[in-house]
């Protein structure tokens, strides 16, 4: 995916920032606002939101100033906004002009669609804020961040981080801006081990990675390193089921370019070679047995079993154990 944050340039009198990315909103309002006073510094910058909001609010904030400056409403979760809110943000946006810019920040969803098309209709500047959700989607967004800085990490390196930090995308961006401002030249796997390898070591990646290679003991290492850590039993299993998912889209979809396969099967290239490189040694049959493992394993920790620790170190131990047969 690709972030679509607008650089420099002229605000039009209407523009939309659609979609649910919190950190992807924060910077769209913080380009479109820097844009703002970089053309009018004396703008006026007023901020509402549909959440709890005042009938009339709108019309009054949107009126002319006594001393004729610029004005510029930044509107938030217009998709949360009462009826009396979407009626007078309709009403005020024939108003927009130089002297009165209107942005407005809808999350997505059908709730106040109307503002959505009424905004598209008017020809307002868009900036697509998109989820980031997918694995494919974070190593976009990762590789994005050093690329906007001029720098470049290697895939290894993409690939460790998301395993230490995506499941946190503000996290995620602020661990690639502090590599960024803390080391120099090429960031590869090393690098991000040293800033965040027992984040990397902890994390049920690691976990999945060993019990999926056979390595029981070093499974059952990682697993008891990460409890001891804070980590949750919850995320563990998920990402066991995940992996095993993996392995079984990968080893159907058979032969095949990388990128090809990544596209189709919503995966990173990188993901497809690893999921490739583990399926040596395993058949169907003995992945389906592992994914119903995981699911009895994702019932107890669940609050279905007594002892959450105790499901997973099983579900780890009958994946090690299929592995080879």
């Amino acid at each position: 995916m690709s972030e679509t944050v607008a650089v420099a340039q002229r605000v039009p009198p209407l523009v939309l920032i659609h979609g649910p990315e919190s950190i992807l909103i924060e910077r769209a309002l913080s380009q479109v606002a820097a844009d703002l006073r970089l053309a009018q510094p004396e703008i006026e910058i007023s901020r509402l939101s549909g959440v709890a909001y005042d009938a009339g609010t709108l019309p009054m904030e949107a009126s002319p100033s006594l001393f004729g400056e610029a004005k510029a409403l930044v509107i938030r979760d217009a998709d949360e906004g009462s009826e009396a809110f979407q009626t007078d943000l309709l009403a005020v946006l024939p108003d927009a002009s130089e002297d009165l810019v209107l942005v407005v920040v809808h999350k997505g969803g059908a709730r106040g669609k109307k503002i959505v098309d009424a905004l598209k209709s008017a020809k307002a500047r868009v900036i697509d804020t998109p989820a980031i959700k997918t694995d494919r989607d974070k190593q976009d967004f990762t590789t994005n961040e050093f690329r906007r800085a001029g720098r470049k990490a290697t895939p290894d390196a993409v690939r460790a981080l998301i395993e230490a930090l995506g499941s946190d995308i503000a996290e995620l961006a602020s661990a690639c801006q502090q590599l960024i401002s803390d080391t120099t030249g090429l960031i590869d796997e090393q690098v991000v081990m040293t800033y965040h390898g027992g984040k990397v070591e902890a994390t049920g990646f690691r976990v999945a990675d060993a019990a999926i290679a056979g390595d029981a003991a070093e499974a059952l290492r990682l697993l008891r390193h990460a409890i001891a850590t804070g980590l949750d039993p919850v995320p563990i299993v998920a990402v066991l089921a995940s992996q095993l998912r993996q392995l079984v889209k990968v080893g159907a979809a058979g032969r095949g370019r990388s990128a090809d396969l990544a596209r189709d099967l919503g995966m990173a290239p990188w993901q497809i070679d690893r999921a490739r490189r583990a399926l040596s040694g395993w058949s169907g049959d003995a992945l389906g047995r592992c994914i119903q493992a995981v699911a009895a394993a994702d019932f107890e920790v669940k609050g279905g079993g007594r002892d959450p620790v105790y499901a997973v170190e099983r579900a780890i131990l009958t994946i090690a154990a299929e592995h080879g047969r």
